[in-house]
């Protein structure tokens, strides 16, 4: 018989991970060219890791000027979503007002507002407890200070961005794998030679890490430690209810975290519990009903007669840095392979930038966007830490 030489697939770049951010940079690698990306997915559908369990939420309202530049690319990209991608992504610029119960956060949003508005966010105002009261009567604001708020901030459905991105990049080339898990990476004299997958080797010479919470086991396979470890976050909607208009936009109660947005006919409570430990535990907990539900009467009192079924209510992962801010760029010492990772629960809202930044440096070696130094891996070995405070 004769010799039959075996082919293995091939592809410019690969790209692990087929959510939100995996599929942005699909879309902006082959917007800019290069049309031999393979996007591959362990599940039998895109989504369902953190960016299906998202609250959506999209705001430029940071505290460091590389969060808010790449909030700067991402929400005008969200406005214009379906004029450049094909596709809706239910974007609604219904703003986030941040509401402060003491001088010293009145002081934090003013020390924001100052860094926003040099970085070019125009949108952006700071509003006394009067004007706040004023707008939402149905808000306990007797101990609001004042505030600041942003309409260009708002909501958009990450299942649509991220199937949008998806359809728009396979449209130019681009192909996705479903059902295919990763099992390593193979490397030769000159770096990395291919993906193995349980679909067999893919030869390629440049990999990108968009594995979210579980983005470490990934970097394992290319002998790095990666920072970033899972944190459980838990979404609570209520049934419908007209007592809080649906015009607001997210709601952010300072003194403890608690916010709140507009859902469907309802609205979608959410609060950070501090007493949440890493892991990868999914389970939505019973208890975290009346927790929530406690913060949202005591803020906003007719929320004391919404109703909730916790059999709707979600729980999904942040993957979390040290510093809360997003590892991007090509790992030191491993030519080849790229990292967005821990996004720290804003992978959707930065969804388009990482996209842009991570195909500029895989492409052109370097990007415009951002400072992409300041989020490298190399930072924490370093010291060279950079801390987001405004994290919800």
């Amino acid at each position: 018989m004769p010799n039959r030489e075996i082919h293995m697939p091939t592809a410019d770049v690969v790209v692990i991970g087929g959510g939100i951010v995996g599929s942005s940079i699909a879309y902006h690698l082959t917007a800019a060219g290069c049309r031999n990306v393979l996007v591959i997915e362990r599940e039998s559908a895109q989504g369902k890791g953190s960016t299906g369990k998202s609250m959506g939420g999209v705001r430029a309202q940071f505290s460091t000027t590389v969060s808010i530049q790449m909030s700067l690319y991402s929400i005008p990209f969200y406005a214009g979503f379906e004029e450049r991608v094909g596709h809706p992504c239910d974007y609604r610029a219904q703003g986030y007002l941040f509401c402060a119960t003491t001088e010293a956060h009145m002081e934090y949003l003013r020390q924001n507002f100052a860094r926003q508005v040099e970085a070019g966010l125009t949108k952006v105002r700071l509003v006394s407890g009067d004007e706040i009261r004023g707008l939402f009567p149905q808000l306990r604001a007797d101990d609001i200070v004042g505030g600041s708020f942003c309409s260009t901030d708002g909501f958009v459905d990450p299942y649509s961005a991220m199937t949008g991105f998806m359809a728009s990049a396979s449209g130019r080339g681009a192909t996705l794998w479903k059902n295919t898990a990763v099992t390593g990476i193979t490397f030769d004299k000159i770096g990395i030679a291919a993906v193995e997958t349980t679909r067999g080797s893919v030869v390629t010479r440049k990999v990108v890490n968009c594995a979210g919470a579980w983005a470490s086991a990934v970097a394992k396979f290319a002998g790095i430690d990666l920072p970033v470890e899972p944190l459980r976050r838990m979404l609570v909607p209520t049934e419908p209810f007209d007592e809080f208009p649906h015009t607001a936009p997210m709601i952010v109660d300072m003194s403890n975290g608690f916010h709140f947005r507009p859902e469907a006919r309802g609205f979608l409570l959410a609060w950070n519990d501090p007493t949440e430990t890493v892991g990868f535990n999914t389970n939505f907990d019973q208890e975290f009903v009346e927790k929530i539900l406690t913060r949202a009467a005591n803020r906003v009192p007719c929320f004391a007669n919404v109703a909730v079924n916790p059999k709707r209510a979600w729980a999904g992962l942040y993957e979390m840095t040290p510093d809360h801010h997003p590892i991007l760029g090509e790992a030191p010492g491993v030519p080849g392979f790229f990292l967005a990772n821990g996004f720290s629960g804003h992978g959707v809202m930065h969804a388009p930038a990482t996209g842009k930044i991570l195909s500029d440096l895989i492409l052109t070696g370097k990007t415009d966007l951002i400072d992409a130094s300041l989020l490298g891996l190399s930072r924490f070995a370093e010291g060279r830490l950079i801390h987001e405070t405004a994290v919800l």
